[in-house]
């Protein structure tokens, strides 16, 4: 079992003068839920190498059992470190692909070439893929055979208007998913905001925010076995 993670190389939160980048939950969390699965696991980022850590999620309240663990892991550390260029990447080498969030995806992985031929490529062939808090975001540009939006249709999750009201970007960010994907055509759904939330759609699995991590990660698990 080869799982690809696939992280975002962009760090500007906008015109903020702050720092974004991946979120650390959504990284560990997945990462060892696969990994203390037997998966073999390959890092990709747009640029390769470290992709940039958004800074608050290293802050204290944001910490998890399993953000702990990745913090004493240096061989986990190491592996984040060189990540692989995307434009590399072979889908055939793989059984599945998951991207975590953080809001560095709305600007760089949304609009990546490689990211959206790799999207479309693993739903041609019908292999698991799963999404979770910022990262359903991918899914805008991403088309299917026919040309019309691959999340036309189709049920999904992400970070929802009001998880992001709360954490003050609604101004910020590029687009809003929730108002993106209704009007892509998409059947959004959603729970209370920061409850863990899944939503699948055949071998398409979305989570709404951080706390979903883990239980997208399981459901990518359970669709491989």
């Amino acid at each position: 079992m080869k799982i690809l993670m696939v992280l975002t190389s962009h760090n500007e939160l906008g015109n903020t003068g702050h720092k974004t980048g991946f979120w650390l939950e959504e990284f560990a969390a997945p990462y060892y839920t696969f990994k203390d699965a037997g998966a073999q696991l390959v890092l990709a980022s747009p640029q390769g190498g470290q992709p940039p850590l958004d800074p608050k999620s290293e802050l204290e309240d944001f910490q998890t059992e399993l953000t702990r663990r990745f913090n004493q892991d240096l061989a986990a550390q190491e592996a984040l470190a060189n990540t692989v260029k995307l434009e590399t990447v072979n889908v055939e080498d793989f059984d599945a692909v998951f991207y975590p969030g953080g809001h560095g995806p709305l600007w760089d992985l949304t609009n990546s070439v490689d990211s959206i031929k790799l999207i479309e490529a693993f739903s041609t062939v019908n292999k698991p893929m799963g999404f979770v808090c910022h990262a359903p975001a991918v899914l805008r540009n991403v088309k299917t055979a026919n040309g019309e939006a691959f999340v036309k249709g189709r049920h999904v999750t992400g970070f929802t208007n009001g998880e992001e009201a709360a954490v003050q970007l609604t101004d910020v960010v590029p687009f809003l998913i929730e108002d993106e994907f209704i009007r892509l055509g998409a059947h959004y759904q959603k729970t209370q905001d920061w409850m863990p939330y899944v939503v699948e759609d055949g071998k398409l699995i979305t989570g709404q925010n951080p706390a979903s991590s883990e239980p997208v990660a399981l459901a990518l698990l359970k669709q491989l076995s």
